[in-house]
Order: structure tokens, then sequence, then C-alpha cells
């Protein structure tokens, strides 16, 4: 089963979500229609990145890599992978 690790912005509020999930259009849908509760008061979101991993664990991996970075480290990390 594959797993997909994407990276929204919210160009209103200059803020990054990073996240992983098996559906990928179901999952931006909810971020921006406020049923998330973590994303709701930033919304809209667009995503900017995304990649596919093979299983759960390693999308977790790369997800929590992810969010340990500071805007600016997420901006070289977009450029360099995309």
């Amino acid at each position: 089963m594959k797993y997909f690790v994407y990276i929204l912005y919210s160009e209103e509020f200059y803020r990054f979500y990073k996240g992983q999930t098996q559906g990928l259009a179901l999952r931006i849908a909810r971020h921006n229609s406020g049923m998330e509760k973590a994303t709701a008061p930033y919304k809209p979101w667009k995503l900017i990145w995304q990649t596919e991993k093979p299983s759960r664990s390693e999308a977790i991996k790369l997800e929590t890599k992810l969010k340990n970075l500071s805007k600016e480290r997420t901006w070289a990390f977009i450029k360099k992978h995309s």
C-alpha cells in the first residue's frame, strides 16, 4: 500500500503543514474544508510538494524529519526536491 508525504502552504499566513496519508486528495479537501482542527484557522491550503512511500512507517519517518525543519529549511528542501 502506498502512502503520500506532503507539504501544504498557507500563503495568507505564511505557514506550512506537513503530513502523511493514503488518500491525498481527500486529506487536502479535509484541510481546506476546516474539518481538521490544527489547520482550520490557516486555510486555504495549497499543495506545494508531495512524494510517495511504499509503507506507512517510511512515510512517518519522512514526515517527522520534515516537521523538524524551519521555514527556511523547508523552502530549501522543496526547491531541492521539486
